[in-house]
């Protein structure tokens, strides 16, 4: 079967096309037929060898897919031949809270992705997603979008009426603003892009703004909210979690998801004892959160917002396109 795989992790350039043989199913695993995968800023990363010292050599890469079951090994009973499934982000994170442990399985980094014709994962390790999505819809489903349901709904308890900030408009913040108009709240967006703002007012957010024209954008958000937001969904890290805490009402919650601005940076911890803020690290989620947002997505018959999807022998412009930040959603490579 046809993989595309990291060797020495040195940029988008050593993401490359080899040959592994077909895999076959054993005891309680099942054999998907790949039919598309999705990206996320982690997998740059994890290219540009910006992931850590856990990260094997050769990885098969993304931690996203979706596809069809095409056999069963011995013991199968979650799922069935002809099933339509997504993998989880990390395989051995079924319910309950987070543990040290879970990373371990956590899909195009520890251990090989989706990238690939076929995968073999264990029956525990997939879920059947909503009937109304397309593969190239459901692939976009268990990072991106679990860890915005994780963010506002399974730690942050989001209820009508509150507020939600959302930074840009990648897959976790488009998600964020999707749940967040499905729970009844108000949703304020941020972006560099006008165009990307007129965009996100058409999904629903009440309010956009430039970050790039309005630098000091903490402040709108407080002259638009009076007190504050209730929930942000922090992408940027060190470089705006200062503007989030100050643009964050007393007693809301800062969800940590991101490093897009750095890593690294001097943060005044007193706003946070100050206003009493709980700010919250959210790494995806588990099959049980997947599981709870799939039921959402089928009874309001929601759709991810996918910006292009690439055919497989053009992965390399895929992680291109995501590079360049121009897009708008999720991005994914169809098979």
């Amino acid at each position: 079967m046809k993989v595309y795989e990291i060797r020495e992790a040195t940029g988008i350039d050593c993401v490359r096309l080899a040959e592994r043989p077909d895999p076959e199913p054993g005891y309680g695993q099942v054999l998907i037929r790949v039919k598309a995968a999705s990206l996320n800023y982690r997998d740059l990363a994890v290219a540009r060898g910006g992931y850590g010292r856990g990260v094997p050599s050769p990885v098969i890469p993304l931690s996203d897919g979706a596809g069809e079951v095409i056999a069963i090994g011995p013991g199968v009973t979650r799922v069935a031949t002809g099933d339509r499934v997504a993998g989880i982000f990390m395989q051995t994170w079924l319910a309950g809270p987070a543990g040290e442990e879970y990373a371990k399985s956590a899909m195009g980094g520890a251990i090989d992705g989706m990238l690939a014709e076929y995968v073999v994962l264990n029956q525990d390790g997939v879920v059947k997603f909503p009937e109304h999505l397309s593969y190239e819809e459901a692939a976009t489903l268990p990072c991106a979008a679990v860890t915005a349901w994780h963010a506002l709904v399974s730690a942050g308890h989001l209820a009508a009426g509150e507020t939600v900030l959302t930074q840009g408009t990648g897959g976790v913040s488009i998600f964020a603003l999707q749940f967040g108009k499905l729970f009844g709240a108000r949703v304020i967006g941020t972006s560099s892009s006008d165009a990307k703002l007129a965009r996100v007012h058409e999904m629903g957010a009440s309010d956009g703004i430039n970050y790039k024209t309005t630098p000091d954008w903490e402040k709108p958000v407080r002259a638009l909210t009076g007190i504050g937001v209730g929930h942000v969904v922090e992408v940027g890290g060190a470089g705006t979690l200062e503007k989030s805490m100050r643009a964050v009402r007393v007693g809301g919650t800062i969800s940590l998801i991101g490093v897009l601005t750095g890593a690294t940076g001097e943060i005044n911890p007193r706003p946070i004892l100050m206003k009493n803020i709980r700010v919250q690290g959210i790494y995806v989620g588990s099959r049980e959160m997947f599981e709870a947002m799939n039921r959402a997505i089928a009874l309001h018959q929601l759709r991810p917002a996918v910006d292009r999807v690439f055919p497989f022998a053009e992965a390399l412009e895929a992680y291109r396109h995501m590079e360049s930040g121009a897009h708008f959603g999720k991005i994914v490579i169809g098979f």
